[in-house]
């Protein structure tokens, strides 16, 4: 039987972090037992920082100890932010991303690195090879932005 705390604990959070100018961006319940982990991802344009965490840390806290939605057995709560290994799945993540490197599957099985160069609601322009594409987002299956540890920005 799958759970469904993550799905009423993103109900319950999301007008908090909503309110702390944070997206919500997902729940995750791992473990059993009192070795449940409620993990909680926020992002914002700019990149989250620590006193915002601390701050959604303290209002999460806050809601879940008034609610019963985590029920009676122990758990751990972690309050991060997105994280660069994330697939990119909102328009929000591909704008957040422009001049970063992807990797992208396609729908049609092809996989390749290129570098975002601008999005909006009906897909993304990505270049590779010095090539600029455009590919609507419901040809991409996955894409996740590969770190850059010498970076320039363009």
């Amino acid at each position: 039987m799958t759970s469904t705390i993550p799905t009423e604990v993103q109900a319950l959070l999301e007008p908090t972090i909503s309110a702390l100018g944070l997206d919500l961006e997902d729940v995750e319940l791992l473990g059993k037992g009192a070795n449940r982990r409620l993990l909680i991802s926020v992002d914002q344009d700019g990149g989250v920082g620590i006193d915002q965490v601390a701050r959604a840390t303290r209002a999460v806290s806050a809601i879940l100890d008034e609610s019963d939605v985590m029920g009676e057995e122990r758990y751990t709560l972690e309050v991060a932010s997105r994280g660069v290994d994330r697939p990119l799945t909102e328009l929000r993540h591909w704008r957040r991303n422009a001049g970063r490197i992807v990797a992208v599957e396609l729908t049609d099985g092809e996989r390749f690195e290129a570098r975002i160069e601008k999005s909006d609601d009906d897909g993304v322009d990505l270049v590779s090879k010095g090539d600029s594409t455009r590919f609507p987002y419901d040809e991409i299956v996955k894409a996740v932005v590969q770190i850059e540890l010498n970076r320039k920005d363009v």
